[in-house]
């Protein structure tokens, strides 16, 4: 069922949202070569703990056992933390986090270069975020979940990347995981019509090669199929009347 948030609603989700935004920020800060994931999940649920109130989401969420989801190269989503997974110059790590506060969930992910990485890793970063963005502007009242996820699925094929298909982004609100269901490909005007109120989390995974994926033997860790570089970003929004508005911002 999708479930349409009070304004006061959508403000606790907007507070969570900056606590997501600034442990994004604090781990993006501390990611480097020679760090472990583990070191930047401890770092970031120390953070997340330090405001009144303030849970991670992941953490216990269908047994996950971590903060972050830290996913890196062809890791594409939930890949887990640990002392044994060590950065190094040149790889990209998809870092995913969610906050609960006041009954609420707010939701974000970005992509982070470790040192210096190479031009084409780079542009895969600037296109995943390109489409993010042009989902996130789809994402109005009167407009429908598969205009999201036609912008997004154009942006990927026009820079000649592919989009995955088996994972989705997602209503968000009181449960983690809502309705309605917001893929990352579809065409305009289909699906489930977007409405004031609503709130979505909108997260491109773009892959360099195929969009085939796998998931490891962990259970969790979802990979490419053939090992190519994958990008992730994600935003929570909340659908007004006056547009869209991205709930996981600092600001």
């Amino acid at each position: 069922m999708i479930t349409i948030k009070s304004p006061r609603e959508i403000e606790t989700m907007a507070a969570a949202g900056r606590i997501v935004a600034e442990t994004l920020a604090l781990v993006g800060r501390s990611i480097r070569p020679d760090i472990t994931t583990e070191d930047l999940d401890r770092l970031a649920e120390t953070f997340i703990r330090s405001h009144p109130g303030a849970q991670p989401s992941f953490k216990g969420l269908y047994d996950f056992p971590a903060t972050l989801c830290t996913s890196i190269n062809q890791e594409i989503v939930h890949g887990i933390p640990s002392h044994k997974r060590v950065l190094h110059d040149a790889d990209i790590v998809s870092i995913d986090v969610g906050v609960w506060l006041e009954g609420l969930h707010a939701d974000s992910a970005a992509t982070f270069p470790v040192g210096d990485i190479r031009p084409e890793t780079a542009r895969l970063l600037a296109v995943t975020q390109e489409a993010l963005a042009a989902g996130v502007a789809q994402a109005r009242a009167g407009n429908h979940v598969g205009d999201i996820g036609h912008a997004v699925q154009r942006v990927a094929e026009q820079a000649g990347y592919s989009v995955v298909r088996e994972l989705v982004g997602h209503g968000i609100g009181a449960a983690f995981h809502e309705e309605p269901q917001v893929p990352n490909y579809g065409k305009p005007k289909r699906g489930p019509r977007l409405v004031a109120g609503m709130t979505i989390a909108i997260e491109p995974m773009i892959n360099i090669g195929g969009s085939a994926i796998r998931t490891l033997d962990d259970k969790w860790t979802v990979v490419t199929q053939d090992g190519s570089l994958s990008a992730h970003f994600e935003h929570t929004v909340a659908v007004t009347d006056n547009g869209p508005r991205i709930l996981t911002t600092a600001s």
